[in-house]
């Protein structure tokens, strides 16, 4: 069973940038599709970024052109790369995979899930 554990998160200024990372264990990512969600209290998570097991990458409307989600698969590692951040990207970040080749902006697509990194951006 593949464990996930996120890194990196902070706090930062409104226009800064951060990059977090998805360290896994008890499993190569490589065999994964992998996504970024995030999460804020008293809201439900929303879906960020995927990068499915062909390298192709999927985002949210909200973020696409600002963030972008690699994978270095000689270090078993997915990343986020998080750039002109504004105060609504504050939220814990989670870490997600699927065995599925494909997959979408659903919770329930993924089986496996890290313990949450947080992000705040200020004004």
């Amino acid at each position: 069973q593949v464990q996930l554990v996120e890194s990196g998160g902070g706090s930062v200024q409104a226009g800064g940038s951060l990059r977090l990372s998805c360290a896994a264990s008890g499993g190569t990512l490589r065999d994964f599709s992998m996504a970024w969600f995030r999460q804020v209290p008293g809201k439900e998570r929303q879906f960020a970024a995927a990068i499915w097991r062909s390298g192709s990458t999927y985002y949210a409307d909200s973020v696409k052109g600002r963030f972008t989600i690699s994978r270095d698969n000689a270090k078993n590692t997915v990343h986020l790369q998080m750039n002109s951040l504004k105060p609504e990207d504050t939220a814990v970040y989670y870490c997600a995979a699927s065995k599925n080749a494909y997959t979408g902006s659903f919770r329930d697509e993924y089986a496996f899930w890290g313990q949450g990194t947080q992000v705040t951006v200020s004004s």
